[in-house]
């Protein structure tokens, strides 16, 4: 299955190796605009592939170029709470690694736990926590892509995160370093359960991000992680958190994650 979606994208895209690649998580699509692209596929006319089915997700696989280095981006990403099982979430990375990429950029919308953290502020990811109980390495190992028993102490890259926090500087666009919590949707969390993952070090929360990050870590591919801070978590703001409100706040943030990601080329 796999080699059937490596395939029929290499006859729209072509051969060569495409060594990076970014996911854009709500609101961040506007990325797309800003850079060239050289071509595109839907992703339900790739075999096998899942579907995006969240607004502001637009659903396309993209071939384009920063700073005339090839780039793979996928405009849309799939989750949890739409109905597809873990294993289903590490599809689209495994058929990443297939094509060659090495590295892989994870971005996403999140709700701010760390006081300090505001609407429209980047957040470097530094480490994740998992309570969900499943994962998209379960059953048997795919031992094509990696060991059994992969090693997730540095599953985020120190040095692509430094690399931006230098970049950060240069521009004048200030970064923080935080703890993603990933809570399994579609429900916003309670405020109960924010308080909860304050206690145990999380910085930020989303619905996303951890499964591809797991499956990445496992087929040796370098990870770097960005959060936009979309609201504030749920009992930290007399205001309630929608949707629609989150897309809206990575939207405004395109400008600066484009400052953020171009200088960064090449990896």
């Amino acid at each position: 299955m796999l080699k059937e979606s490596r395939d029929y994208i290499q006859n729209i895209f072509g051969k060569t190796p495409v060594e990076t690649a970014i996911i854009l998580g709500s609101g961040l699509g506007g990325f797309v605009n800003e850079i060239p692209v050289i071509n595109q596929i839907d992703y339900g006319d790739i075999p096998h592939f899942p579907v995006s089915t969240v607004c502001g997700h637009s659903g396309k696989l993209l071939l384009a170029e920063i700073n005339n280095i090839p780039v793979l981006i996928m405009n849309g990403r799939f989750h949890y709470y739409e109905g597809y099982s873990v294993s289903e979430l590490a599809y689209p990375i495994r058929t990443l690694r297939l094509l060659g990429v090495k590295t892989l950029i994870v971005t996403n919308a999140v709700g701010g736990i760390n006081p300090a953290l505001n609407e429209g502020d980047f957040v470097l990811i530094t480490d994740h926590i998992k309570f969900f109980d499943d994962s998209p390495l379960r059953g048997k190992n795919a031992d094509e892509f990696g060991e059994r028993f992969p090693d997730m102490t540095n599953a985020y890259s120190t040095e692509l995160i430094q690399r931006i926090k230098d970049i950060s500087i240069d521009i004048g666009v200030p970064v923080h370093e935080g703890v993603y919590a990933f809570m399994s949707g579609p429900n916003f969390e309670t405020p109960a359960e924010i308080r909860a993952l304050s206690v145990l070090g999380a910085d930020v929360v989303g619905m996303s991000t951890v499964p591809e990050v797991i499956t990445a870590v496992h087929a040796g591919m370098r990870v770097l992680g960005i959060s936009v801070v979309t609201n504030k978590a749920a009992g930290l703001s007399p205001n309630g958190i929608k949707h629609g409100n989150v897309c809206e706040t990575g939207t405004s943030a395109v400008c600066n994650f484009k400052k953020l990601i171009i200088p960064l080329f090449p990896l």
